[in-house]
This record gives C-alpha cells, sequence and structure tokens, in this order.
C-alpha cells in the first residue's frame, strides 16, 4: 500500500513539475500555476496539492466546484480577489486575508477585484489521492 501510494506521489509531481501554467477554464480568464503535490503519509488515500491563481487585472473565474472530497485553503498572495462560496455573501479579499471552502461547495464567485492590478492566490487542497480533476465548472 505504502509503495503504490510513493508510485503515485511521485507521477503526480513529475507531472506537475513538467507541466506550466495553465488556463483554468479559458485564456481570457485566470491562469492556475500547480506548485506542489504530495501525498499525506499520515492520512492513507489523502494528498496535499497546491496551486497558484493568478487574475489579470478585470479576470474572473466561471462559477464552479472543486473535487468531491476536497477541503480548500485559499490565501491571497497580491492584489484583492472578491470570492462566494455558496449562500455567503461576496466579500473582498486583500493580500494576507484567507478563506476556507468545504468538500461540495459552490464558489460563484472568484475574481479579481481590480480593473488596473493584478492579483494572485495559492490554494492549497486536502483531497483524495485519486482525484485528478481538482475544478469543475458549474452548468448553468
Amino acid at each position: 500500500m505504502k509503495r503504490s501510494i510513493n508510485s503515485a506521489a511521485a507521477a503526480l509531481a513529475l507531472a506537475i513539475s513538467i507541466a506550466g501554467p495553465v488556463p483554468a477554464h479559458d485564456a481570457e480568464r485566470e491562469s492556475v500555476t500547480p506548485k506542489f503535490a504530495q501525498a499525506l503519509a499520515n492520512i492513507p488515500g489523502k494528498s496535499m496539492r497546491v496551486v497558484e491563481v493568478d487574475y489579470a487585472p478585470g479576470a474572473s473565474s466561471l462559477p464552479h466546484t472543486h473535487a468531491p472530497s476536497a477541503f480548500i485553503y485559499a490565501y491571497v498572495l497580491s492584489g484583492e480577489v472578491e470570492s462566494k462560496v455558496n449562500d455567503g455573501e461576496t466579500r473582498r479579499y486583500k493580500a494576507g486575508e484567507s478563506w476556507f471552502e468545504a468538500p461540495g461547495a459552490v464558489h460563484s464567485v472568484s475574481r479579481n477585484a481590480s480593473d488596473t492590478v493584478p492579483a494572485k492566490l495559492l490554494a492549497v487542497f486536502i483531497v483524495d489521492t485519486d482525484e485528478t480533476k481538482l475544478t469543475t465548472p458549474v452548468k448553468e
């Protein structure tokens, strides 16, 4: 069991190390760059994955959900990001501020709060190791 987790983690790390930034939903929106992936040795079947999300001025994400098992911690690195999760209020987060998303949450608003200054956030996922798709657009 330990060997298969380590093998999966190594394969995922290799895939992330050779991947560059990719648009999360389309090229006119945000770009997502994988930064880290590691199986959690003390929680069999779980991994930590970290991505950096860059928003150009005025850019936004489509409404989306995340992998069904995902616990997410989002931390704004620069600029300001507006976010709305589930039925909560739309909030503006400045650099150094953060929020949490529980499994099954709908992220209906995620956008750069500025039309002139870029914004960047770091998203940390705790997710089932076998889940490879971290974000899925919500069908309207």
